[in-house]
């Protein structure tokens, strides 16, 4: 039996890493739960799981919580040393880092060096310290085994074949819901419209993400981390239907990819279960009722936050962290009617031009550009100089 910790439990990743445990109650037990303030969904997940530990945003909740589960035998903490304290549990063998944003980053490492294995979909901790996790990663012999469905994709066409005779990494994107928008019309569009997306239940900042194609920005620097590829070899590609989750071509021609139906279980099972699968008793994907499958390189001015990605990553060091602060405020900005969809690239842009690149040689220097980031983002929001 797998003993896991999730952290992000109450998000999208979490609910349904915890339908699979449900499901399989004879392979996996829960052990250590974590939610920021979601604390009734969080409560009904102890009184099912019984973990030994939980963890939320702060000391206010946590003593809330205590008192509301006074009955139960569970450890409560919060705060950061709280996901640490979660993450790096003793009793748990694998560490579902699922938490969204750069807060995820000190606990996945932590869990690192604790030597747990890591099933990943925190792609920020990786965006921002990916040559230190890896190393890191290496140096505990602890594997990390993807969560998105694009990167699971990519390590499940890689099975069985030699680094060398990889060619490209071929990402695929639905496009979201704007994809067929007029460009002139992109700067009236509502949070409603941008959380519309046309095939994946997601969280919001997730889901607006999407819809910029900074989701797919993110996830190349991350399969740039997770496979040691260089970056100029990952590509993108629009495919509406979702149904090639990813693929990878190889130096002969040969492309060889990942198909299935869109349900996040999937990649979350293989990584909770891997090298074995699942049996989750989903329908088929039906292909004779798919229709035609379409790929399209990205239009650089529909998807302006894909290039800043890609730019980002080739200048490195510490940049990779200004571009995700400074989204995570600029998303959550729109999310709360502060600003428009459009305005979200030129906040990036803006940022990237004005910062100073420094080396990162630690997790420091990466945290220092990460609040850097975060209040030069908030100061241009505000209106301020």
């Amino acid at each position: 039996m797998k003993r896991l910790a999730i952290l992000g439990s109450t998000g999208s990743i979490g609910v349904n890493t915890l339908n699979i445990v449900r499901q399989f109650p004879e392979q996996f037990e829960v052990i250590g739960l974590s939610a920021g303030v979601n604390i009734k969904s969080l409560k009904e997940q102890v009184r099912e799981f019984r973990p030994k530990i939980i963890s939320v945003l702060n000391k206010e909740l946590s003593e809330d919580l205590r008192k509301d589960l006074s009955s139960e035998e569970v450890e409560v903490v919060y705060g950061v040393e709280g996901l640490i304290r979660v993450a790096t549990y003793p009793e748990a063998d694998q560490v579902v880092s699922a938490i969204v944003g750069a807060v995820g980053l000190i606990p996945t490492l932590s869990a690192i060096k604790a030597k747990k294995s890591i099933a990943l979909a925190n792609k920020e901790s990786l965006v921002m310290a990916g040559k230190i996790m890896m190393e890191e990663a290496k140096q505990q012999n602890v594997r990390i085994l993807p969560i998105d469905s694009e990167h699971s994709a990519i390590f499940q066409s890689l099975l069985g074949h030699q680094k060398e005779g990889i060619h490209r990494l071929i990402l695929t994107a639905s496009g979201g819901p704007f994809l067929d928008l007029p460009l002139s019309k992109l700067h009236e569009v509502t949070v409603k419209e941008a959380l519309n997306h046309p095939h994946w239940e997601m969280g919001k900042k997730i889901t607006i993400d999407s819809a910029s194609l900074m989701n797919k920005g993110l996830e190349v620097i991350e399969a740039h981390w997770l496979f040691d590829i260089p970056v100029e070899r990952i590509v993108v590609r629009i495919h509406p239907q979702s149904v090639v989750h990813s693929m990878v071509e190889y130096i002969d021609g040969s492309i060889i990819g990942q198909m299935g139906i869109t349900d996040m279980r999937i990649p979350i099972s293989y990584a909770l279960s891997y090298p074995r699968r699942l049996n989750l008793q989903l329908p088929s994907l039906d292909l004779s009722q798919v229709g035609g499958l379409t790929f399209s390189a990205p239009d650089p001015e529909r998807f302006p936050c894909l290039q800043l990605a890609y730019r980002s990553i080739e200048i490195g060091e510490t940049m990779p962290t200004i571009l995700n602060a400074a989204n995570e405020v600029a998303a959550n900005a729109f999310l709360e009617g502060s600003i428009r969809f459009t305005d979200v690239p030129l906040i990036l842009q803006r940022l990237m031009e004005e910062h100073e690149v420094k080396p990162v040689r630690t997790i420091e220097d990466i945290l220092r550009a990460d609040q850097w980031s975060r209040e030069r983002a908030k100061n241009l929001i505000e209106g301020k100089k």
